[in-house]
């Protein structure tokens, strides 16, 4: 790609979309930018990137500035039939996302990750796994900094570990990791793509540029994920906590990689069945690299979790808070219950992403949850889910800080106050790590005077 006589439009100034105008602007090219969310933080970037030859686009221009534009980089929290992407595939213009702007210039092995849920967990734990190799590695793209960014920091014998969304797939075509891993995929962000159908697919591009020399690493306990070896040239390597002896498994709470035993589940810092996935994962990609394994089990057991997933943040008043903001679908939410040992008060809501939220209330009535607190734009939705459930131990409000004040308020000593609100945080927030800062700020700010 040849820079100094093309023009870029780069639509969303979130941290991938700066980091796109950043990385164009450094090597001479013409560079518009858009955003049609107004913040101090965002006026502050686009004004950085004019003084540097940027021209910026505002709502009434930017229909003017497709016709003057040859590529759109379109930022992944703009969905594909915004009416701006569809002005440039109108035109029979370029549609890609940073991640694609990355990969085109990516020197490093690639390892990339996608799935519903454990995709952030699985990058972390593996780069942990490289490094404790004694390897030059990186987690990168939906988790950390933009793949764009590392571009030039990472050379032909390094690792980049991408962890890639189903909003960047929309625009995603040039990757081609040497190992793909797919977790899992059940049902998210359908106000996004409309149907699982879609949402599957876009889930199985990850594996569509794979060769024969490269590998998929498949989670052979999801149905629609084992269906993805037929789509596939890349050798196919699978994981598995329900008896299938291939590739890594679980068996007698032991993890192996073909009959080799690696080390024993209890070993891990962290718990959860969810957690031994994203192992048995790592394991089987670690294999494939060539890892020994007294360094994979080292990394993997010695790995204390992510930030705002079920991360147990104070105790007060006997009273323990955990953050799984980052719980944002209906069965990442239903994990999290599932590693609560003692009764706990639930929050949950935000935006709705177009979840049927009556199999989220049925696992409620059969779990350590022994009230909800509902909030947020998708309130009412969910009230209507528990109701229709026959969960009935729940509280209604509109506000975040007003739907912590009241689990606070319910909670008793030995009990827990869990922050997992299989929602989305965009009616409040501007991503999951602010919502999930919020709740420690208030959990922080719970006076001590008070605690046993």
């Amino acid at each position: 790609m040849y820079f100094k006589n093309q023009k870029f439009m780069v639509a969303g100034m979130s941290k991938s979309g700066e980091c796109a105008a950043r990385f164009l602007l450094e090597r001479g090219a013409d560079v518009y930018v858009y955003d049609d969310f107004a913040s101090d933080k965002v006026a502050s970037v686009m004004n950085e990137f004019e003084s540097l030859g940027a021209r910026i686009v505002n709502a009434e221009s930017y229909i003017d500035a497709t016709l003057a534009c040859d590529v759109l980089v379109l930022s992944p929290g703009i969905p594909i039939d915004n009416p701006l992407p569809v002005a440039f595939r109108k035109q029979g213009k370029a549609i890609i996302g940073e991640e694609e702007l990355g990969a085109l210039f990516l020197r490093a092995t690639a390892i990339a990750v996608t799935g519903t849920n454990g995709k952030t967990t699985t990058v972390s734990m593996l780069n942990s796994v490289l490094e404790n190799a004694g390897l030059k590695s990186v987690a990168c793209g939906n988790i950390g900094n933009p793949l764009v960014g590392e571009t030039e920091n990472l050379g032909f014998n390094d690792y980049a570990v991408i962890e890639v969304s189903s909003f960047q797939l929309e625009t995603l075509s040039s990757l081609r990791p040497h190992i793909a891993i797919v977790t899992n995929v059940t049902e998210d962000h359908l106000n996004r793509h409309y149907n699982m159908e879609n949402y599957v697919y876009l889930k199985s591009k990850l594996l569509r540029n794979l060769r024969e020399s490269e590998y998929a690493v498949l989670n052979y306990d999801d149905e629609v994920v084992r269906g993805f070896a037929k789509l596939t040239k890349a050798k196919v390597v699978y994981f598995s906590m329900q008896g299938n002896k291939e590739g890594a498994y679980f068996e007698n709470g032991e993890v192996y990689f073909n009959g080799e035993k690696y080390f024993d589940a209890d070993e891990m810092t962290l718990g959860g069945v969810h957690n031994i996935y994203n192992a048995l994962a790592c394991v089987a990609a670690a294999r494939i690299l060539g890892i020994g394994k007294n360094k994979v089990a080292e990394a993997i057991c010695s790995f204390k979790g992510i930030r705002h997933r079920i991360e147990a943040v104070r105790t007060v008043n006997g009273v323990t808070y955990y953050d799984d903001s980052k719980g944002t679908n209906v069965d990442a939410t239903v994990k999290a219950v599932q590693t609560m040992t003692e009764p706990t008060i639930i929050l949950l809501g935000g935006k709705d992403k177009g979840y049927d939220y009556v199999p989220l209330f049925q696992s409620l009535k059969n779990s350590k949850v022994i009230h909800a607190v509902l909030y947020g734009e998708n309130r009412f939705k969910l009230l209507n889910a528990a109701i229709k459930s026959g969960f009935t131990c729940f509280a209604l409000c509109a506000e975040f800080e007003t739907a912590f004040r009241l689990a606070r308020f319910i909670a008793k000593s030995g009990q827990n106050v869990l922050l997992s609100p299989a929602s989305s945080s965009f009616d409040s927030f501007s991503n999951y790590e602010e919502r999930g800062d919020a709740f420690k700020k208030l959990v922080e700010g719970i006076n001590e005077a008070f605690e046993d």
